[in-house]
């Protein structure tokens, strides 16, 4: 489960930082998909936006848990579990 949290929470940091630079730049209303104006409405636009952000972030940050050396990866797990204890 913690790995799940270690690899969606930055991802959605990263996608909120994203869409912002994007939406700030872009209108909704001027983007064109296969050749074809985006006719959704700006709300859904933005939604859809954040979740592909999203998608890609947590694409980018998997791949960066999956690179770890094993020692890494069994380091983190260890530590995070003794925080679980009672001390």
């Amino acid at each position: 489960m913690k790995t799940i949290i270690w690899v969606c929470w930055p991802a959605f940091i990263a996608a909120g930082i994203a869409e912002s630079v994007f939406f700030t730049l872009i209108d909704p209303q001027q983007l064109y998909l296969l050749g074809q104006p985006v006719t959704l409405p700006p709300l859904t636009t933005y939604s859809l936006g954040f979740l592909f952000f999203w998608l890609i972030c947590a694409c980018a940050s998997l791949l960066t848990w999956l690179m770890l050396p094993n020692a890494a990866r069994q380091a983190l797990e260890h530590e995070t579990g003794r925080g679980n204890t009672a001390r």
